[in-house]
């Protein structure tokens, strides 16, 4: 006797109207994305790799919780993982039959400023997010000891203040979440009335994935205009749980797609060396080959909303600036270094333009309009001569005011 296929696409739309009930998300993009993650999780097993699904905000009471209360009730082996310790998380996880799809609520309380290093987890999140993912520990005792690999691919969603750390952030789809206006109404959720509907969801949605689960095993999904590298392996499983759906979902997946990732600032992508360097691009050599050590630091340190002025309870210093930049190389392959350099007829130590180019290409974003790409071709020459030659002066007058003969200073 045969049985009525599953209709994907108005699955996901049960599943999207469920999540809608209780949750007010930021936008509609925000609601794809979670359905789609949902839907993923019964399938772990077709795909490379599995986004780590991220609710965050800056304030409490922005519906989290609630938001990994929902898709508890759809997705298999939900295991909140708050008190969890990190060898219990890696049997659990090592366990493929009954293998959780882990929640963290709180995530702030385990890589947030107050927290400890938590390396453990950090490595257990991270390995995770690839199929071939495995995490070694000694197990035994004493001399008798032996090195044992344990299963890390799984999937997981976290909630929590303020950011994660940049290696999971990277892995994640992030959904910044706010708090409910007025004007936005939820049902109230009743663990023991609407536990078993969500449940319900969730097994129709692990019987539509055994149906799909050869149509999506070993296919990748067309990827949207740009969207490349780390953002694609993340959206890679999603989309083609929508494709295998069907409906207006492929569309909708892709706008969600572009939309979400694109939202996700050059902070949140970047490293602090990244950072650095799209600082001393956009902010400290704009119309300068070479600036003294001391005249970046003065730059740098002053920024508004930059990290530069308090790291660690400590501005940048010339130290530091040195550690950082030496991690990238020229164009020649050399680490970049401060050289000495002769500005204003004074020696100083300081960074040539030439010295930074190389990396600047390989790792920064494209650098932000300014108002003189509109200015009219003979007046943006005198524009920008004039202000680089002011500009100059008055680095050149800090400079050597600031340091006198600073041929020592890094």
């Amino acid at each position: 006797m045969s049985t009525q296929p599953v209709d994907g696409a108005a699955l996901l739309n049960e599943v999207e109207a469920f999540h809608r009930r209780f949750n007010a998300f930021p936008s509609e993009a925000a609601y794809v994305a979670v359905v789609l993650w949902n839907a993923h999780t019964h399938l772990l097993d077709a795909f490379d790799s599995t986004p780590r699904m991220a609710f965050l905000s800056p304030e409490p009471g922005s519906g989290k919780t609630r938001a990994l209360e929902i898709s508890s009730t759809l997705v298999p082996h939900p295991m909140h993982a708050v008190n969890a310790s990190p060898p219990a998380l890696f049997r659990a996880v090592a366990d493929q039959a009954g293998r959780p799809v882990i929640l963290f609520d709180e995530i702030d309380t385990v890589f947030g400023p107050k927290a400890k290093d938590n390396e453990d987890l950090r490595g257990l999140i991270n390995a995770g997010h690839r199929r071939s993912g495995v995490s070694y520990r000694c197990v035994g005792d004493g001399g008798a000891q032996s090195v044992v690999a344990f299963p890390s691919y799984c999937a997981v969603a976290m909630a929590g203040l303020g950011s994660l750390p940049d290696t999971i952030m990277a892995r994640s789809v992030i959904i910044r979440m706010r708090r409910r206006a007025r004007t936005e109404k939820v049902e109230p959720y009743r663990t023991r009335v609407h536990e078993p509907q969500g449940n319900a969801l969730r097994d129709r949605l692990a019987e539509w994935a055994r149906s799909v689960r050869e149509q999506i095993e070993g296919v990748f999904p067309e990827m949207p205009e740009g969207i490349t590298d780390r953002p694609a392996d993340v959206w890679e499983p999603l989309l083609a749980v929508a494709d295998a759906a069907g409906g207006d979902w492929p569309e909708r997946a892709r706008a969600a797609c572009v939309e979400l990732v694109n939202a996700v600032s050059t902070d949140d992508r970047a490293s602090l060396g990244v950072k650095l360097l799209a600082d001393l691009r956009d902010q400290v050599f704009p119309g300068e080959t070479a600036v003294s050590t001391v005249e970046i630091l003065h730059v740098l340190n002053n920024l508004d909303e930059s990290p530069w002025g308090d790291l660690d309870g400590q501005p940048l210093a010339p130290r530091r600036l040195s550690r950082m930049l030496k991690e990238y190389v020229t164009g020649q392959g050399k680490p970049i270094a401060p050289r000495t350099l002769r500005i204003g007829g004074q020696p100083t130590k300081g960074y040539h333009r030439d010295d930074l180019t190389d990396a600047w290409d390989r790792y920064c974003p494209p650098p932000p309009e300014t108002p003189v790409t509109s200015v009219t071709a003979p007046a943006a020459p005198t524009l920008i001569s004039a202000d680089a030659v002011t500009e100059a002066s008055g680095r050149n007058r800090h400079t050597l005011g600031s340091t006198g003969n600073a041929s020592g200073h890094e």
